[in-house]
């Protein structure tokens, strides 16, 4: 059950991921589809993260190798991204937390929405390997700092606690 919304949004990043991160527990209590729980936690960190115009996953597609679209809020987005391309990609192969304050300035940054600035995308790491990543996007440079990294990481970190992967491939 979903925690009743404060009254406020805490103006400190560490609160307000922590109160996030307590919502999140309480959306994935009882529920452990992979997809579901992905769609609700995009849909929470949509409207609860500040200054987002994208929030949302990208699996691996065992068909192609590569990354398709899973859940997600904001303008349509781009599909399918090649492992290692993109910030996306490279998050995934590098199996590490990208942040990147001006997405004009990362080589090889895939577009998929012109008014993106900055991005901030987290592999999403199980036991037995990885199987995609949570990807958030923001209309303003520098828009993600540590606090943002921190505090979404362990946000991913809850959903593939939370979640049965046993369907979702992973490398």
């Amino acid at each position: 059950m979903l925690a009743p919304r404060p009254a406020a949004l805490p103006t400190d990043k560490p609160s307000l991921y922590r109160e996030l991160n307590l919502e999140l527990g309480g959306l994935f209590a009882g529920e452990r589809n992979a997809i579901a729980n992905a769609a609700n936690m995009s849909a929470l960190l949509f409207e609860r993260v500040p200054d987002l115009n994208w929030a949302g996953f990208y699996f691996l597609d065992p068909a192609t190798g590569g990354l398709v679209v899973g859940p997600f809020q904001g303008r349509p987005a781009c599909v399918r991204i090649a492992i290692g391309k993109g910030v996306c990609g490279t998050a995934m192969a590098e199996r590490r937390p990208i942040l990147v304050p001006d997405v004009n300035a990362f080589p090889g940054h895939i577009a998929c929405d012109a008014a993106s600035r900055s991005e901030l995308v987290l592999p999403l790491v199980a036991a037995d390997g990885i199987l995609g990543v949570l990807d958030l996007d923001a209309p303003y440079p520098s828009r993600f700092d540590e606090d943002d990294r921190r505090g979404l990481e362990a946000a991913a970190a809850l959903y593939v606690t939370a979640s049965d992967l046993s369907g979702i491939p992973r490398i």
